[in-house]
């Protein structure tokens, strides 16, 4: 039996997952992103190129991976089919693309939708992407949803029909345009038809994988603090993407987890609203933004930046029980003079390692401190951890000396080679 090594994020996302997935990759036989949409990405650079991934696994780079869209994840066809038709552009084959018959897909009115709402919401936005997402999780849950089954089925035109019907019914009320049923059911089948290929039973295709000792990584997007039931909500994604989103949005049982890999930045950042405890929102947020080019893959707006907030870190590692951490710019915040850590959070004078999400329990909580010294100096080409200059090492013992996970990965560069392997 073989064991599924998993990758997600530890903070807010936007962490640099795409590379360490790469590099795992690389001799994985199977690659599965297992949640979320197209509202998150990650971005690989392989020999100059860049590739933007949204929906697609980074895995589908390796012509030997199975690259796998799970059950979990909400789909919309006509992004996912520019995503191919770019990578074709490239030169890149899709023969090793799989997407699940279970996962559901976005339709214009769940964009729409999406956008009403947030605007809606008044001063009270919680910053949607817009893409989708959540109102295609609610259909999902509500039961009204369209799984790729049926999207590629014959009785797609009646169930889009009926949906589209139903949210006129809402677009109406709220003072907006209805959605013309005929043009979208035109334009949505023949997606349908381009996509019809890529589509299986993902379930058994994983297990069959699992039953032969296939090498198996499952991909993670948005983060931690993001998940619908552990992060900060409401400021959070519609989906789970911790550790219990690999399980339902694959169809992988616990026992099959191996290695838990939570990938951070050696300083950390955010997009959209929401409490965010070592915000540096001034002069040093944006020098880290600048020096690591801090905006966002799918939404291109500037991220929020700030210190790396160990209390976060350690309640990320234990709802995901990691085994290791991937910490990515480490060269970046080396070229910072002096730089911080959060080592605990001042709640009206009582300092503890207790993370909440409860915005009322932030706002009432100062970070503490512990301050580095900087200018690392070029580590790019550095490949071995004993070589790193001490200043960089000091920072990165102290990370894993308070969050009790061993660091098994340091990003030094934005190539893919740009990588010590602890």
């Amino acid at each position: 039996m073989s064991k599924v090594n998993v990758v997600l994020g530890g903070f807010y996302g936007d962490e640099g997952k795409g590379k360490i997935i790469d590099y795992l990759s690389g001799d994985a036989d199977m690659s599965i992103r297992y949640s979320g949409g197209n509202n998150a990405g990650h971005t690989i650079t392989v020999d100059g190129v860049k590739y933007a991934f949204h929906l697609i696994p980074s895995g589908i780079l390796n012509k030997q991976t199975k690259a796998v869209i799970g059950n979990g994840v909400v789909i919309d066809p006509k992004v996912l089919l520019e995503e191919i038709d770019n990578l074709h552009a490239h030169g890149v084959s899709t023969d090793n693309l799989y997407i699940s018959s279970k996962a559901h897909i976005i339709l214009p009115y769940h964009v729409e939708l999406d956008k009403m709402l947030e605007e809606n919401r008044g001063e009270n936005k919680i910053g949607t992407t817009a893409r989708g997402i959540g109102p295609a999780y609610c259909d999902k849950y509500e039961r009204s949803g369209i799984r790729v089954e049926d999207f590629i089925g014959p009785n797609f035109a009646k169930l889009a029909k009926t949906n589209i019907e139903n949210k006129n019914v809402i677009f109406e009320a709220f003072g907006h345009s209805k959605l013309d049923a005929e043009s979208i059911i035109e334009e949505y089948s023949a997606y349908a038809k381009r996509l019809e290929p890529y589509v299986t039973d993902t379930i058994n295709l994983v297990h069959k994988a699992l039953d032969t000792g296939e090498k198996i990584i499952c991909e993670g997007a948005q983060a931690t603090l993001l998940d619908i039931d552990f992060g900060t909500y409401p400021f959070v994604t519609s989906s789970s993407p911790t550790i219990g989103g690999v399980c339902t949005g694959s169809g992988i049982g616990p026992k099959d987890i191996g290695e838990v890999y939570g990938v951070i930045k050696a300083y950390s950042s955010r997009v959209g609203k929401g409490p965010y405890l070592t915000e540096e929102d001034n002069e040093v947020g944006d020098t880290i933004r600048e020096l690591g080019h801090e905006y966002g893959t799918t939404t291109k707006r500037p991220r929020r930046c700030g210190w790396l907030d160990l209390v976060a870190l350690k309640y990320a590692a234990r709802l995901n029980s990691m085994t290791g951490i991937a910490i990515n710019h480490v060269d970046t915040i080396g070229k910072l003079d002096k730089i911080k850590l959060c080592v605990g959070y001042n709640h009206k004078g009582n300092v503890s390692m207790d993370f909440s999400t409860n915005p009322d329990y932030i706002k009432d909580c100062t970070p503490v401190y512990e301050e580095f010294e900087g200018n690392f100096g070029d580590i790019s080409n550095i490949t071995n951890r004993d070589d790193l200059p001490e200043k960089a090492k000091k920072y990165l013992n102290r990370i894993e000396e308070v969050v009790g996970v061993p660091i098994k990965f340091i990003g030094t560069g934005a190539g893919r080679e740009n990588m010590i392997i602890c």
